[in-house]
């Protein structure tokens, strides 16, 4: 699986708006050097992350971007959703759109449980136990198995 570059801003992001004190507003320019963004990269994020129902824009002088929910309640697999789509595709597809036979009639099956196990995490982790780092004991437990830092 690949995070993009847009999916991971995108939760950054949210992550600098869940932080905000009493959900005031941030303007795009402060997001961008919280994270150290590029601010026209992450404008247009924002809109995506807007009509994906996200965050909201607040207009005028102390305007700024918000999230659209409490932070307990957006959970990372819906800022992935909002700028990139499905979590996990084949070719452009979902899993479950696909067919294969003969030798690689399983494979179906394998596409199908990357799916699930990408959404045991995303689904799991909300912008609020992300900025508190209070992230569920399941993801501690991937996170600290001594396989998840190597790269083979």
């Amino acid at each position: 699986m690949r995070v993009s570059a847009k999916a991971d801003y995108a939760v950054r992001a949210c992550a600098e708006l869940a932080a905000s004190p009493h959900g005031d507003p941030v303007r795009a320019d402060d997001l961008a050097v919280g994270q150290q963004l590029p601010v026209a990269f992450l404008e247009r994020i924002l809109g995506d992350l807007r009509r994906g129902g996200v965050v909201t824009s607040v207009r005028g002088r102390s305007g700024g971007y918000r999230l659209a929910r409490p932070a307990g309640e957006i959970t990372l697999a819906d800022v992935i959703r909002a700028v990139d789509g499905p979590l996990v595709t084949v070719r452009d597809e979902r899993p479950t759109a696909l067919e294969y036979g003969g030798s690689a009639q399983a494979l179906l099956e394998v596409w199908v449980a990357l799916r699930v196990s990408v959404r045991d995490v995303l689904d799991q982790v909300t912008l609020a136990s992300l900025v508190s780092g209070e992230l569920p004991p399941h993801v501690h437990e991937l996170g600290a198995r001594e396989d998840a830092w190597l790269n083979p």
